[in-house]
C-alpha cells in the first residue's frame, strides 16, 4: 500500500527531490502545526524525517508526525546515535536541519552548546559537520524581547544560521506558515545556476495618472510576474520584484520596491542601477504603458465636464535603457504582449523586438487570457530553436527559469560585462504556419 505521504510527492515543484529535511520539534504549542509544515515539504518532493523533544510529545504525538512523513520520529537518543547517523557524514546525512518550533528554551541551549534533548544533539552534529540550519523561532513576544534571546539568536545567525521570523500576534511570536518554511529551505538548499545570483522581475501593470484619484491602465494582473519572482526565490536567487499595480499577493520572502508609471520606473532603474548592473537576469513581465499623459493638478470635476479630451503622447522605452543599465552578460528577457496574431507573427514580432532593444530572451504571447492562472507562451532564445511553454503559471515561471539558467551556466566567464554580444538570430522557418495561434495569458 502507497503512504499518504507520498501521494502528495512532488505536486508543487520537484525542486526537493532527492533531498532530505531532518525537523527538529521543540516544546512549543505550535508543534501542532509540524504535520502541516512536513507536507508543504513533501509536496516540493522532500523526503522529510523528525526528531522530537519529550516535551514536544506531550503536545503533539509521534504517530501524527508518522503519519504525515511516513517515518517514525526519533523520540529517544539510543545506541544507534541516531543524531550522528541522520545528521554525520556519508550516506543518509540529511541536506538541512530544521528545527520547528524552535522555543526560546531550545534555541538558547543550541547558542551554548548544551545536549539534553534529541533536538539539541541533533544541533549540535549538524553545527560541527556544516550542515545547513534553519530554524523558526515560536514563543511569548515578550521572551522574543528578551536580551537574551536576542543575543542567542545573534549568535546563531553569526554561526551561519537561517532565522525564519514569524509574526507577532495577540502578544504571541507565532512561527512562520507552513509556506514560509517551505521557501526558506528551498531557498537555503538550492544549489543550481541561480543559487546566490540576483535577480531582478519588473511586473506588474503601469498607471499612468489623468488626475489625482483616475488613471489610465490595462488588464494585467502581475500573476506572471509574482510566479517568476517566487520561483527564482526557491531556486536561491536573490530576488526583488519591483511591482507595478498587482492583482495578485506577493509572497512575504519577497521584497517589493513600488512603481507606479513608466517616467517612475525609469527613475526607479536609474535610481537602483547598481542593482541592475550587478544583477544576473532582469525579467520584465510588466504590462508597460505605450502612450502617457499629462497628470491634471486635484480632482478633475466630472460635473462641469460633459466629454473630456485626453491628449496621449508616445511613452519613454523602458526595455532599451534596462539593457543600457544592466550590461551582459545580464541576461534582459523581455515580454512581448499582442493579440490577434498567429504563432508565425509572434515569432516575428518577439525576433523584432530583440533587435530593437538589445534582449536576449523575449516571451511573446496574445493578450486574450491576461489575469487567467495559466499561459501559454513562445519562448524565443538567444540562439536555438524556439519553444512553446503550456500551462499554469508557476510552472511556466519554473521552466523559463530552468531554460535561461541552462544558458547562464553556459555563459564564458571571459565576456566582460559590457561588451555586447552579437544576437545570433535562428533562421526563418520555411514551413506553412502550424495551425491556429494558441491563445494565451499575461
Amino acid at each position: 500500500m502507497v503512504h499518504p505521504s507520498h501521494v502528495i510527492r512532488g505536486r508543487t515543484t520537484q525542486l526537493l527531490q532527492g533531498k532530505r529535511i531532518l525537523v527538529g520539534v521543540s516544546g512549543s504549542i505550535a508543534a501542532i502545526e509540524v504535520p502541516r509544515i512536513i507536507r508543504e515539504l513533501i509536496r516540493h518532493g522532500a523526503d522529510v524525517r523528525t526528531v522530537m523533544s519529550a516535551e514536544a510529545t506531550r503536545l503533539v504525538s509521534p504517530e501524527a508526525l508518522e503519519f504525515a512523513s511516513g517515518h517514525p520520529p526519533v523520540v529517544q537518543l539510543t545506541g544507534n546515535v541516531e543524531h550522528v547517523t541522520l545528521l554525520g557524514p556519508g550516506e543518509g546525512q540529511a541536506d538541512l536541519y530544521l528545527v520547528a518550533p524552535a522555543t526560546a528554551n531550545t534555541l538558547s541551549k543550541i547558542a551554548h552548546g548544551i545536549d539534553d534533548t534529541p533536538v539539541t544533539s541533533c544541533a549540535s552534529v549538524a553545527l560541527g559537520g556544516g550542515v545547513p540550519m534553519l530554524v523558526a523561532p515560536a514563543m511569548h513576544s515578550l521572551m522574543g524581547v528578551n536580551p537574551a534571546v536576542r543575543e542567542n539568536l545573534a549568535k546563531l545567525k553569526g554561526w551561519g544560521v537561517g532565522i525564519i521570523a514569524g509574526t507577532a500576534v495577540e502578544g504571541e511570536e507565532k512561527i512562520a506558515s507552513p509556506e514560509e518554511i517551505a521557501a526558506a529551505v528551498l531557498h537555503r538548499v538550492a544549489a543550481g545556476p541561480w543559487a546566490g545570483k540576483e535577480v531582478v522581475v519588473i511586473g506588474g501593470a503601469a498607471r499612468e495618472s489623468i488626475d489625482a484619484v483616475r488613471s489610465v491602465t490595462n488588464e494585467s494582473s502581475g500573476m506572471s510576474a509574482v510566479a517568476l519572482a517566487n520561483q527564482a526565490y526557491y531556486r536561491g536567487a536573490r530576488v526583488v520584484l519591483w511591482a507595478g499595480s498587482l492583482q495578485v499577493p506577493v509572497p512575504s520572502w519577497i521584497p517589493v520596491e513600488p512603481w507606479r508609471g513608466v517616467e517612475e520606473l525609469l527613475s526607479l532603474a536609474h535610481h537602483r542601477r547598481a542593482e541592475l548592473a550587478r544583477a544576473a537576469a532582469v525579467i520584465v513581465p510588466a504590462a508597460l504603458s505605450d502612450f502617457t499623459l499629462e497628470r491634471r493638478p486635484g480632482k478633475i470635476p466630472s460635473r462641469e465636464h460633459e466629454t473630456l479630451t485626453l491628449t496621449l503622447q508616445r511613452a519613454p522605452k523602458v526595455l532599451p535603457e534596462l539593457r543600457r543599465l544592466a550590461p551582459r552578460p545580464a541576461r534582459l528577457v523581455a515580454f512581448k504582449l499582442d493579440t490577434g496574431r498567429s504563432a508565425t507573427e509572434l515569432e516575428s514580432l518577439g525576433h523584432a523586438l530583440a533587435e530593437e532593444t538589445g534582449a536576449d530572451w523575449v516571451v511573446a504571447n496574445d493578450a486574450a487570457t491576461m489575469g487567467r492562472p495559466e499561459t501559454n507562451a513562445l519562448v524565443l532564445p538567444p540562439v536555438g530553436p524556439r519553444r512553446w511553454i503550456r500551462g499554469p503559471k508557476a510552472e511556466f515561471a519554473g521552466k523559463l527559469l530552468d531554460d535561461i539558467g541552462r544558458e547562464l551556466s553556459n555563459l564564458t566567464a571571459e565576456v566582460p560585462r559590457n561588451v555586447d554580444r552579437p544576437r545570433r538570430r535562428p533562421p526563418r522557418r520555411r514551413t506553412a504556419r502550424r495551425g491556429a495561434h494558441p491563445r494565451v495569458g499575461a
